[in-house]
């Protein structure tokens, strides 16, 4: 059994999508300097990193983060890999063999590139309109992509989000897939469970047997 980890390291300086709160984290008890124990102050905010959204991202009055179904973030994924550097369209998921698949994470280029980031990529690859429609429609528990939107930068009215959380689908956002093959694996996604939230960080794991 093989384990990888998918996240993005939570840390100081690390990139978050433009008008985010930065991530900080500040002791606020130091063994040295007397205190009884190490305590830290975090500082962050709900699309920090690898992170899941809830429908209560781009709609008032819907679901926050602890009512997505457990059943989406737990079970088989199917991780597929997309070497076009272009917005993945629905054509380029359309030749793919979907039979059986209830959870996807897309490995674009952005995965080969989080190595050497160092500023917000505004050319990152997201998924058109048509692309989130065409994953909608397949009855998917979960979506998962390298970047930290499923919509390409600016898409004004987040065609992407509307189209898979009207499906019902979960939207991972944020991973880190460098590496990480084409193929079949177990997924962990856990995200934290913040009452009422629009998002919240995840940890996620892959296994493979």
């Amino acid at each position: 059994m093989r384990v990888l980890d998918v996240t993005l390291d939570l840390k100081p300086g690390m990139i978050v999508y433009p008008k985010n709160p930065e991530f900080g984290i500040t002791p606020v008890s130091e063994i040295a300097k007397g205190g009884s124990s190490n305590t830290s102050l975090l500082s962050l905010g709900t699309h920090t990193g690898t992170h899941v959204d809830a429908p209560r991202h781009v709609y008032d009055g819907r679901g926050g983060v602890e009512t997505l179904p457990l059943e989406a973030l737990v079970g088989k994924a199917r991780v597929i890999r997309l070497t076009r550097d272009a917005h993945v369209e629905a054509a380029d998921l359309e030749a793919l063999d979907w039979t059986g698949v209830e959870r996807v994470l897309i490995r674009t280029p952005n995965s080969d590139r989080w190595g050497q980031a160092t500023a917000f990529n505004e050319s990152f690859i997201g998924l058109s309109g048509g692309a989130a429609a065409f994953l909608g429609a397949r009855k998917l528990r979960l979506v998962g992509v390298d970047y930290l939107s499923v919509d390409r930068a600016r898409s004004g009215t987040h065609p992407a989000h509307h189209a898979l959380l009207d499906a019902g689908i979960v939207i991972l956002e944020g991973l880190n897939l460098a590496g990480v093959e084409p193929g079949d694996y177990d997924l962990f996604c856990g995200p934290l469970k913040i009452t009422g939230a629009d998002g919240a960080p995840a940890r996620v794991f892959l296994v493979q047997r």
